[in-house]
């Protein structure tokens, strides 16, 4: 089973390098399906992975100077999706608690995700005909980052699809230079997460299994990185929208089994 997990968060990691998705949107309805643990600790786990992805590629994108980030933009965007990344954590608890289980929690998860999922390569494939926006100021950036944070610590993906449409459309952001932007907000609003769950507590947690999964997700991101200076942005753009078509499979599975 170990082999399984670690072989699932380093192929999300890759994936999630080169697309700027973080990876969490493969790991957590893949490890839901598997039913490797329960849906908090593979939140928790899931986004341990995303983190040390994400940390990599964005500290060694800066070391290389091939860093793309704006920090009147990207850093506003950053700080927010931090606070949001605390807000959505709580919101999930809340959510367990008024639904009565985690197993009903899981499968409004999986929904969600399948929903925005489904939408996304919708909006890929017409995005050359959407009017886009380019939205500037700390205080408007501060607010799109928290959204994105709030929703994406909720589903427990770490960013995702999310913060690609948003940035392409808020920002009118090309593939690549909304990738690296992706990660820069995961890294900030997933650091604020994990830092939330450990001072509230994340269980029994496999010391083994969390820190294969955090290895996982910096070797993903080598692979990632790697792969990304190799293909352009048409590539990029098809990858990410197949990966989309199964990922909303696996939550549509996931509603099934949690509500079975």
């Amino acid at each position: 089973m170990l082999v399984l997990v670690f072989a699932i968060a380093f192929a999300a990691s890759t994936v999630g390098a080169v697309c700027g998705i973080g990876g969490g949107i493969v790991i957590k309805p893949v490890m839901d399906a598997v039913g490797v643990a329960d849906v908090a600790t593979i939140n928790f786990l899931s986004g341990c992975t995303v983190l040390s992805m994400a940390c990599y590629s964005v500290v060694t994108s800066k070391l290389a100077g091939i860093s793309t980030i704006e920090p009147t933009v990207d850093t506003p965007l950053a700080l927010g999706a931090a606070v949001g990344g605390v807000a959505g954590r709580a919101l999930f608890g809340a959510a367990v608690g008024a639904l009565g289980s985690a197993a009903m929690a899981g499968a409004l998860q999986a929904a969600v995700l399948a929903a925005i999922t489904a939408g996304t390569p919708v909006y890929m494939r017409n995005k050359e005909r959407i009017a886009t926006r380019r939205f500037a100021g700390t205080v408007p950036c501060a607010a799109i980052g928290m959204a994105l944070g709030i929703s994406s610590s909720f589903l427990g993906i770490g960013g995702g699809p999310i913060n690609l449409v948003v940035l392409f459309w808020c920002f009118s952001m090309s593939t690549k230079r909304a990738a690296q932007s992706s990660l820069y907000i995961i890294l900030f609003s997933q650091a604020a997460s994990t830092v939330s769950a450990l001072a509230g507590g994340v269980g029994d947690v496999d010391a083994a299994l969390l820190a294969g999964m955090a290895a996982c997700g910096i070797l993903g991101g080598v692979a990632g990185r790697a792969l990304n200076a190799r293909i352009d942005e048409r590539a990029c753009d098809t990858l990410f929208c197949g990966l989309m078509v199964v990922i909303v499979g696996i939550c549509v599975y996931n509603v099934v089994r949690c509500l079975a």
